[in-house]
């Protein structure tokens, strides 16, 4: 069969060979505080880097007659090929991207198409469908509660669009994009969604086992990084697509743009139920794909127990009496799972995981009654300064901790700063500016990267002149 251009062979990224992805991935994480996503300027780059070749442009066969589109946008697509027609798992973004993946599929396969899957509702996964469609109008897969993965908080859209904008640096320069963990930087945005079709067909949630154009497929509900998603089984290719509940990347058990709290021990035993399967392949919803039994096994499994870990010690801190700010520095992977290059936290964290744990179980409130009714802001800045010496005490010592590069202190201050009468405020909003730019390039977590330049520069440009939230 010939393959375009942009077509390459899945065993590059098996695992268990020695590419220059894992073994640069790897040997360059050894310099990195375990639970921690700063390193020094270079390696934070180099690692982002490298992690760019998880999401190379182009069609990965992963079975003689299966086909996974990376790096078209954000998210990948699948095509599956049976005998009078293909399946398409997942449609990007929008129909531009859609239909640039489609014209790359069809270098393999002419065939109409029979059916469409979602396997979640996020938007980067179903906006592009009626690019590949054209006038058929195949049945449209999702299961009951589709639709459901942003939760109920439609309330607060308005912060979380511009949340969105920063976490994924939609607004950065090209000079300052990297990527955005486990998807291209740069990206066609303008359609968003208007390729969207709605589902047809409701997988139930004990699941589904059916034939599709003479292929045998099974809808496994799985609940994780939404409550709306699920994993498709190919039981004779030994194919498994697990949509966004794995990837190469610690999982985003946490975004920062604002989430409802995702049930991580579902998440963990949903990716334990993929390890069961034993897949040949695994075809994550970014990034790429994983092959050979043992390594695509060893991975599903790894992950399981990475997230369960997270949560456990979460759970075992919190009936200690400890509060999240204390354990989101305490907690980390095992040691066997720290070298995992899909486990490194270039989406997301550990400790952000934590946080979210901690709010998710027990609300804001962390037993502790010296935060129980906390001063405001502007009051705890003035008490901060009479301690300093003085509000010009105060402001060296912010100026200090710049100049010594103590980033996160510096920002720490700089908001104590901001809310004095007599203070220079332009003076902190010039060191606030700094210092996010300092953190910004040591982070080999994207989101966060992303989200330092971006909320940089909209206090630069005066954006956020009078709220520096």
């Amino acid at each position: 069969m010939s393959k375009n251009r942009f077509s390459f062979d899945l065993s590059r990224f098996t695992v268990g060979a020695a590419n220059a992805w894992l073994l640069g991935i790897v040997a360059l994480t050894a310099t990195v505080a375990h639970g921690q996503t700063q390193t020094d300027p270079d390696t934070a780059l180099r690692m982002l880097n490298a992690q760019q070749q998880q999401f190379e442009k182009g069609v990965v066969q992963v079975a003689d007659n299966v086909f996974t589109a990376v790096g078209y946008h954000g998210a990948n697509t699948s095509m599956i090929v049976g005998t009078d027609g293909v399946i398409i798992i997942d449609t990007l973004f929008g129909p531009s991207s859609a239909a640039d993946a489609a014209e790359a599929f069809r270098q393999h396969s002419d065939k109409p198409v029979k059916a469409i899957i979602y396997t979640h509702s996020h938007g980067d996964h179903i906006g592009g469908a009626s690019a590949f469609v054209g006038d058929a109008k195949p049945d449209i897969y999702a299961t009951e509660s589709f639709g459901s993965a942003e939760g109920v908080n439609k309330a607060v859209d308005p912060i979380k669009q511009k949340r969105n904008v920063r976490q994924f640096g939609r607004k950065l320069s090209p000079a300052e994009s990297t990527n955005r963990g486990v998807a291209p930087a740069g990206t066609k945005d303008g359609d968003r969604g208007e390729g969207f079709l709605p589902p047809t067909v409701t997988v139930p949630n004990s699941g589904l086992k059916t034939t599709i154009a003479g292929i045998d497929i099974e809808f496994h509900i799985s609940p994780g990084e939404t409550d709306d998603a699920m994993f498709i089984w190919l039981p004779s290719e030994k194919v498994l697509f697990a949509g966004d509940n794995f990837y190469n990347s610690f999982p985003n058990l946490y975004a920062i743009r604002g989430t409802a709290y995702r049930d991580v021990l579902n998440w963990s035993e949903s990716v334990g139920n993929m390890a069961t399967l034993k897949p040949h392949v695994v075809v994550p919803g970014h990034t790429m794909p994983i092959a050979g039994e043992a390594a695509a096994t060893a991975a599903l499994q790894d992950y399981s127990d990475a997230i369960r870990s997270v949560y456990d010690q979460t759970v075992r801190g919190i009936n200690a009496g400890k509060g999240p700010d204390q354990l989101a520095h305490e907690v980390e992977l095992p040691e066997h799972l720290q070298d995992k290059p899909y486990l490194i936290q270039f989406y997301g964290t550990v400790p952000h995981a934590v946080r979210a744990i901690y709010c998710g179980l027990l609300g804001w409130y962390d037993g502790n009654p010296t935060t129980l009714n906390r001063l405001e802001p502007k009051i705890k800045a003035k008490k901060m300064a009479q301690l300093a010496g003085g509000t010009a005490e105060l402001t060296a010592q912010m100026e200090s901790a710049l100049e010594n590069q103590d980033y996160q202190w510096a920002l720490e201050l700089s908001d104590h700063v901001k809310w004095l009468d007599d203070a220079d405020r332009k003076l902190a909003r010039k060191t606030k500016i700094a210092a996010l730019r300092g953190l910004a390039a040591r982070e080999y977590n994207a989101p966060n990267r992303n989200y330092y330049l971006s909320y940089a520069n909209e206090l630069e440009s005066g954006q956020l002149s009078n709220v520096w939230f």
